[in-house]
């Protein structure tokens, strides 16, 4: 099957049981809840986990503006950057996210280990997260049906205004993220920490 944002938004319509479309920007009323919804809902699923497809590495420059009061550094984040993963060696870094910057204390960090670091001058952070991969090709299987099916679930409502498809979607939601979650399991290493509850609880 191919992947892309035609076909995925062609599956949740089908799963709500409505006409299919031949492009997003279509003038229908298909293609506009598929228009409204498609962006928010591939954000929200990729933030959702650690999905491997969409991990990235950076080495971030800081900020010739420095934070008013508490640290000495801003690093912005990339600008493809949906969630900052928490380092496995330091999970106690004194650090804060705040409107797309990092605020620290810290410099050249031991995010990548340091038998990894790169030669660098000047404040840097090494960052590892999960990045907004819009291509659809690239994504995982498994996250290709998830999305679909919270796709199919956003626009449920206002296509097919039926609770029954909606309960049905949700069940259907709940079984696809656990193959998912499954499918990259045996993917990571055992070592790999769960969730980071610390860092959303700090991401302001």
């Amino acid at each position: 099957m191919a992947q892309s944002q035609t076909d995925l938004c062609n599956s949740a319509l089908q799963r709500v049981g409505a006409a299919t479309i031949l492009n997003i920007n279509d003038n229908s009323r298909e293609a506009r809840a598929c228009a409204v919804a498609y962006d928010s809902v591939r954000k929200a699923e990729l933030r959702k986990r650690k999905w491997l497809f969409a991990k990235k590495r950076a080495t971030l420059a800081a900020s010739t503006t420095a934070p008013g009061f508490e640290f000495a550094y801003a690093f912005p984040l990339p600008a493809d950057c949906l969630r900052v993963l928490l380092p496995k060696d330091n999970p106690q870094l004194d650090w804060v996210v705040e409107s797309r910057q990092i605020l620290t204390n810290q410099q050249v960090s031991p995010w990548l280990g340091t038998n990894t670091q790169p030669a660098v001058t000047g404040a840097a952070l090494f960052l590892n997260y999960i990045a907004d991969i819009q291509d659809a090709t690239l994504w995982d299987p498994t996250f290709y049906d998830l999305a679909s099916i919270a796709l199919a679930l956003r626009i449920c409502e206002p296509i097919s205004n039926s609770n029954q498809k909606k309960v049905g979607l949700q069940a259907d939601y709940k079984e696809a993220m656990a193959v998912a979650a499954a499918a990259q399991a045996f993917e990571t290493l055992p070592q790999d920490p769960p969730e980071d509850g610390w860092l959303i609880a700090r991401v302001a």
